[in-house]
């Protein structure tokens, strides 16, 4: 049997549908299973012993190029999957594996995508109130229960490639090592305030911790405010638009604990099994928890969160502003490795 996933086009999303393609490998023992992703989540997947081999999604959020997907149809017709999984919903998504001509192509019915998809789900909220429980109903028959509970995302990051990694940024592991991830590319309501971080920072710093931070070149303004408000003399190391995701990868599994808002590196710090605290503002752990036994979820639980908002509707961002950072530092020394 040989199967594409069509994968999301988020490093989070990406990593909540491990679980459906662990369970896909459970009912199809040797199972080959191909991924149609964007380059930009492409390293997570490559750490993931379910997926065979990738293909380059290239298109852009929300660029339809009917005559480029048709060409890359084309190409994935000679290659003899006989099921495709699309998980995102959008319209375009399904797109290729139509045009590739897969016979069986399995989603829900997403953007009115009747003639798309064949094997078609109907989403209930109710039911599968997780990311991660839609992505895995897929490997159920339409209107079938879903098995509880779901098995864990699970990265690799072997001794080696963390070895590869550190030597590549010319850096040693330290003893003790807490990972910041202070971003979160869905907006400001999402981010723990940087002068909450500098404190955190401090107060571990004293406690013989080195502090670095990880994201991407969009969360390195907020990662320099980190180190400008820190302590001169043990302000963290900024990595955030320094390292590929790859290498991200690998510093994150070399932490002692991390700290993250609601965010993609949140959700592969818990599929690398590192200690985690998780913080959340105006999103939800009932929708993106992080899959993970060795996670906190941190909130304050508001009247007026979660409200899903790109940034503060009421202009105080309470939700984030008031989570003292020693409620932080009391969770990040109750699941230190270190």
């Amino acid at each position: 049997m040989k199967a594409l996933i069509v994968a999301p086009s988020w490093i989070g999303d990406t990593v909540l549908a491990q679980p459906l393609f662990r369970r896909l490998h459970e009912r199809t023992p040797g199972l080959q299973l191909d991924a149609l992703a964007p380059r930009w989540v492409a390293p997570v997947l490559e750490r993931m012993p379910e997926i065979t081999q990738l293909v380059d999604s290239p298109f852009a959020h929300g660029e339809l190029s009917l005559k480029a997907r048709h060409r890359l149809a084309r190409q994935l017709a000679t290659a003899g999957y006989q099921r495709a999984y699309v998980l995102p919903n959008s319209l375009k998504s399904a797109l290729v594996p139509f045009f590739a001509g897969i016979p069986e192509r399995i989603g829900f019915v997403g953007e009115k995508r009747y003639g798309l998809i064949n094997q078609r789900h109907t989403l209930d909220r109710t039911m599968l109130p997780q990311m991660a429980e839609r992505f895995a109903q897929l490997a159920e028959a339409p209107g079938a229960p879903l098995p509880r509970p779901l098995p864990l995302p699970r990265l690799t990051s072997s001794r080696e490639q963390g070895a590869a990694t550190r030597a590549e940024l010319s850096i040693d592991r330290p003893e003790k090592l807490a990972v910041f991830c202070p971003g979160a590319e869905y907006g400001p309501a999402k981010r723990w305030p940087a002068r909450h971080f500098a404190t955190l920072s401090d107060a571990l710093a004293a406690r013989g911790y080195a502090i670095w931070l990880l994201g991407s070149a969009k969360d390195r303004p907020i990662a320099d405010e980190i180190t400008k408000l820190a302590d001169p003399a043990s302000a963290p190391h900024n990595f955030c638009g320094s390292t590929s995701l790859r290498q991200a990868i690998d510093l994150l599994a070399a932490a002692s604990f991390v700290v993250c808002n609601d965010s993609g590196l949140m959700h592969v710090a818990a599929a690398l099994g590192r200690p985690l605290i998780a913080v959340y503002g105006s999103s939800s752990p009932g929708f993106t928890p992080p899959l993970s036994e060795r996670a906190q979820v941190i909130s304050l639980e508001l009247a007026c969160s979660p409200c899903f908002k790109r940034e503060c509707p009421l202009g105080h961002l309470d939700c984030l502003n008031k989570l003292e950072p020693q409620r932080v530092l009391d969770a990040c020394l109750s699941r230190s490795t270190a």
